[in-house]
């Protein structure tokens, strides 16, 4: 195997790349700085900066207006998206916690597009089981607990329009799919990413951006 050009990413490198982006306007910015000190130890859950610009031009790209996110943490990535909806766009965002997405209901008050966001508090697999069956999302992200990642999956793909793109995070996850031993940190990263290979329903494309991205669209 032949691996092409690649750049080792310094801190030098990383500040430089995020001057080249969009960015962050002061409510994101102060959300991101807000996760770090609420919750210095999960901190890391919160998508990397980069992504946040990234996840709204892929809202505007795909011309999205249904989203779903299946994990939100403090609403960082949320609020990225909900901002490149149209005003009549929606996005369902899930998660357990009503202490992390406090935080989120705020900025994204603040940001005024909390009226595009249905926060939903429960078991995401019981909230995707209670939407609609036909297809009618434009886009979703998944950044949730890896081993129920397959389990999402399932319920989103059948319900993703022709061309929905699902966008999945940690696929990577911090270098451990490549450790095959059994009960291993990435056994269940690894699986998913076996079966998203295998789903004829779905092209699909791995990067290596921030912890791995894999960008997956209907057929």
């Amino acid at each position: 195997m032949t691996k092409g050009n690649s750049t080792k990413i310094t801190d030098e490198l990383y500040a430089y790349m995020l001057t080249h982006n969009p960015p962050l306007d002061a409510i994101q910015r102060g959300l991101v700085e807000t996760t770090y000190e609420k919750f210095p130890d999960s901190a890391g859950m919160q998508s990397a900066q980069e992504q946040g610009p990234l996840l709204a031009f892929l809202v505007r790209l795909t011309g999205a207006r249904h989203i779903v996110e299946v994990g939100t943490f403090t609403g960082f990535s949320a609020l990225s998206m909900a901002q490149a909806l149209p005003p009549d766009g929606r996005l369902v965002a899930c998660d357990i916690s009503e202490e992390w997405t406090a935080y989120g209901r705020e900025a994204w008050a603040a940001a005024g597009v909390a009226d595009r966001i249905d926060l939903r508090i429960g078991q995401a697999l019981d909230t995707l089981r209670a939407m609609p069956t036909e297809p009618h999302i434009d886009l979703a992200y998944i950044d949730a607990d890896k081993e129920s990642q397959i389990l999402y999956w399932e319920e989103l793909v059948p319900r993703m329009r022709p061309g929905g793109l699902i966008v999945t995070d940690n696929t990577l996850f911090h270098g451990t799919v490549l450790d095959e031993s059994p009960g291993s940190r990435g056994a269940s990263v690894r699986a998913f990413n076996d079966h998203v290979d295998a789903d004829t329903r779905m092209e699909s494309v791995l990067l290596a951006i921030s912890d791995g991205l894999t960008l997956s669209r209907k057929r």
